[in-house]
């Protein structure tokens, strides 16, 4: 059976969904237009992967492509490349020294020659489209959307999304771990973490001193102290009229059974993640210091020894491990603990199993998020009727 390819995004289609029941016209048509292009790419995306590895390696060389409003890349014209002068278009620029860092960071940290190891090219296309609220990564470039200005403002303005985004194709070049349940969680998680290290890096900032958040840059203007998601407090990212409260689980008893459809999320990938990515931020303050070096290469490891179908149980056993072999008693002890933490525990070999509970922080029951999210594709046909677009 081949396996789903599947359209990496930073917004989560919960946050999309919820877009979906405001108030505002301007709002809903923007996270429509959103989702139906995110539907639509998916499509695109199954051919396009076909496609994937055929580029000649270029260790790494960047090259950013203006779509000028535009949603079909191949009309989008040649803005700034590795050996061009400097862009005057600030989005152009922003994800052109993007790309540079995260390149550099798994070159010099993790000895990664780009996402595939050979020098894999980073193409990136910025004004996607008119209002688009994503960024996504689709196995072969990473393309930007100008956000709507009032939910999101331009991605090229948070160097976590871009991290959080080539990541992906790191995973997808490494483990492969396949984009649905407990191992597309482990996908997402990946990216979360490995984008907030690029950060962290590019910054010199220590476990101690870092935000631990994803997308703070580009989520909601209008808001002070949100983000798309928290490592260090999953759960607390945003809480507000237009969202709700942020329902990322902490901890294996809050795991959310959600449907393995794209309205579910594949299962909760972004939702669910937030307790592996907990469990790192708890390893990194653990062991302290700058938390790309010694829990960074632990949870990077851990990724390339990892398969397509690897869980949170398996991959929190090779995390310890490889804190072993790659440094001591210590650092083994911090991230046995760090999964503790989080209701995984390495020694007994099982994670804990849990029933169905509450949304930490949320409105309903497990059974009433799945529900919700099924209903969107309902929600996302009526409103196209509504403002008479096409299908």
């Amino acid at each position: 059976m081949t396996e789903k390819r599947v359209l990496n995004c930073i917004v989560p289609p919960h946050i999309l969904a919820k877009l979906l029941e405001s108030s505002d016209a301007e709002i809903r048509e923007a996270a429509m237009r959103t989702l139906l292009t995110t539907m639509r790419l998916q499509g695109e995306r199954e051919v396009r992967a076909t496609l994937l590895g055929r580029a000649a390696p270029a260790e790494g060389r960047r090259t950013v492509y203006d779509c000028r409003h535009s949603t079909f890349l191949p009309s989008a014209v040649l803005a700034r490349s590795e050996d061009g002068a400097s862009s005057g278009d600030d989005s152009v620029n922003r994800a052109f020294d993007g790309f540079g860092a995260t390149r550099q960071f798994y070159l010099e940290i993790m000895g990664r020659n780009s996402i595939d190891d050979r020098g894999m090219r980073l193409d990136g296309y910025v004004h996607r489209g008119v209002d688009y609220n994503n960024a996504f990564w689709d196995g072969q470039e990473m393309v930007f959307g100008d956000g709507d200005g009032r939910i999101f403002s331009d991605f090229t303005g948070s160097l976590d999304v871009i991290g959080h985004e080539l990541t992906h194709g790191v995973t997808e070049h490494t483990a492969g771990l396949e984009y649905h349940n407990q191992s597309g969680a482990l996908n997402e998680s990946m990216s979360d973490v490995m984008g907030c290290l690029v950060k962290q890096w590019t910054m010199r900032q220590t476990a101690e001193d870092a935000d631990w958040l994803i997308g703070a840059e580009v989520f909601t203007p209008g808001f002070d102290g949100d983000a798309l998601r928290s490592l260090k407090a999953p759960g607390t990212a945003y809480d507000n009229d237009t969202f709700g409260k942020d329902p990322q689980p902490d901890h294996m008893d809050g795991y959310l059974e959600l449907p393995d459809t794209d309205e579910g999320d594949n299962g909760g990938v972004h939702l669910n993640s937030g307790i592996p990515n907990h469990a790192f931020y708890q390893a990194a303050v653990g062991i302290g210091g700058y938390a790309w070096e010694a829990a960074g290469h632990i949870w990077y490891e851990s990724l390339r020894a990892s398969t397509p179908t690897t869980d949170f149980q398996a991959f929190a056993d090779t995390t310890v491990g490889k804190a072993g072999d790659l440094y001591g008693s210590s650092e083994q002890d911090a991230v046995r603990d760090a999964w503790d933490h989080v209701g995984i525990s390495v020694s007994s070999g099982t994670a804990r199993r849990r029933p169905p509970v509450s949304v930490p922080g949320g409105n309903g029951t497990t059974a009433e998020v799945a529900r919700d999210m099924d209903q969107l594709l309902a929600q996302v046909e009526r409103l196209r009727q509504d403002l008479h677009l096409p299908a």
